[in-house]
């Protein structure tokens, strides 16, 4: 894994936490970077260290229509787009029962729909390039479900299942798509990239006690550092044949190894089951 040439990148969500150090490592090896983030005003902090190599653009990830023209001004400043970061989001933890449309609905149209629709505006540059990598972030809870975290992890699982098949779809035009899987890093997904909504019935209790003590229990005590996160990703995209998934950090890559053998054990005990619908010939 060596990098031949400068890559232009386009990361979304890169004011802090992973997005963030996923740009700063881009930069720092000398590549062009775009990144969209909240600030109204367009500006980041890395702008006056790479003021040539670094383009700020402000972009509210719900807002669909834009994605167009953010991707319009990366290809105008840098002729194209090497590397997509889908990686704008945040997380919600509240029971499924508990949780109304109005908390769901805006977490899937950023996690999920709007991951999706910056995926459609990139793709006619790769296409015309006939190169392109696309990195979405999901996470360990887009592999396998956690208590609190229903609708998170129905988004997350979103992101796999649309990955899976783009990678299927885009694969004979040379452009790649990896789901990455990060594990808990020392960002602020457990704390002001976290909203909490937990309320309602005594059946949930026990449910609730588990929910209620995750931020003081995982905020700032990550087993992951966020700022080796970007040095990954940067030896992710320089792969020849890069992966379909990659679990990012130690507690990702423990809890991938144990869903999978849970699932492998599960369809063993019901293969019976699972095949008694066949035709009688």
């Amino acid at each position: 894994m060596k990098k031949t040439s400068t890559k232009t990148w386009l990361i979304t969500g890169a004011d802090k936490g992973l997005g963030y150090f996923t740009a700063k490592a881009a930069l720092e090896r000398g590549d062009r970077v775009a990144v969209t983030v909240l600030a109204t005003d367009g500006s980041h902090s890395l702008a006056a260290q790479y003021p040539d190599r670094l383009l700020s653009i402000h972009l509210d990830a719900r807002d669909h229509a834009r994605c167009a023209e953010v991707v319009a001004q990366v290809e105008r400043a840098f002729g194209g787009v090497d590397i997509l970061v889908n990686n704008a989001g945040y997380g919600l933890i509240a029971l499924a029962e508990e949780t109304g449309a109005d908390k769901y609905r805006p977490l899937f149209e950023v996690n999920f729909f709007g991951l999706a629709e910056m995926t459609r505006a990139v793709l006619p540059i790769m296409r015309r390039q006939r190169s392109g990598h696309i990195v979405n972030l999901s996470s360990v809870a887009g592999f396998a479900g956690s208590v609190g975290f229903g609708f998170y992890c129905a988004a997350k699982h979103a992101v796999e299942g649309y990955s899976e098949t783009l990678a299927m779809e885009l694969k004979h035009l040379g452009i790649h798509v990896t789901i990455v899987e990060p594990g808990g890093h020392r960002s602020d997904f457990a704390g002001a990239s976290l909203v909490t909504g937990l309320t309602g019935s005594e059946d949930y209790a026990a449910a609730k006690q588990r929910v209620a003590e995750y931020q003081e229990r995982r905020h700032g005590k990550q087993p992951s550092d966020p700022a080796k996160f970007g040095l990954a990703l940067c030896r992710l995209v320089d792969a020849e044949q890069p992966p379909l998934r990659l679990p990012i950090g130690e507690d990702a890559v423990k809890l991938v190894r144990e869903q999978t053998a849970s699932v492998a054990a599960e369809l063993e005990r019901w293969t019976e089951l699972s095949l008694s619908t066949r035709v009688d010939e």
